[in-house]
């Protein structure tokens, strides 16, 4: 796995990481009993982004080792998800 993959291996994983830590303790403005004028009802009642960043970076962090190790290790490879026999006649890719 080249850097570049690896890099946005991890971006793809921090972004999914991030959308599902940053619903997590989220409370309303209308839950906390305090709307702003000008905003809306569900917009968050404070600011929790340096707390979600470290969280969503050390989980991600973690889940982005599993997946390059899975990876990497050729344990699971094209032969492995090709369940209908798609590539059974298609030479082997460019290098390999």
């Amino acid at each position: 796995m080249s850097i570049t993959a690896a890099l946005v291996l991890f971006a793809i994983t921090w972004f999914l990481v991030l959308f599902v830590v940053l619903q997590i303790r989220f409370q309303s403005q209308d839950e906390a009993g305090d709307v702003v004028a000008g905003t809306h009802r569900s917009a968050s009642a404070k600011e929790n982004v340096g707390q979600s960043a470290k969280i969503t970076t050390a989980v991600s962090a973690v889940i982005w080792v599993v997946l390059y190790l899975v990876i990497t290790s050729g344990y699971i490879t094209i032969e492995n998800m090709d369940i209908f026999g798609i590539m059974k006649g298609v030479p082997p890719a460019y290098g390999q």
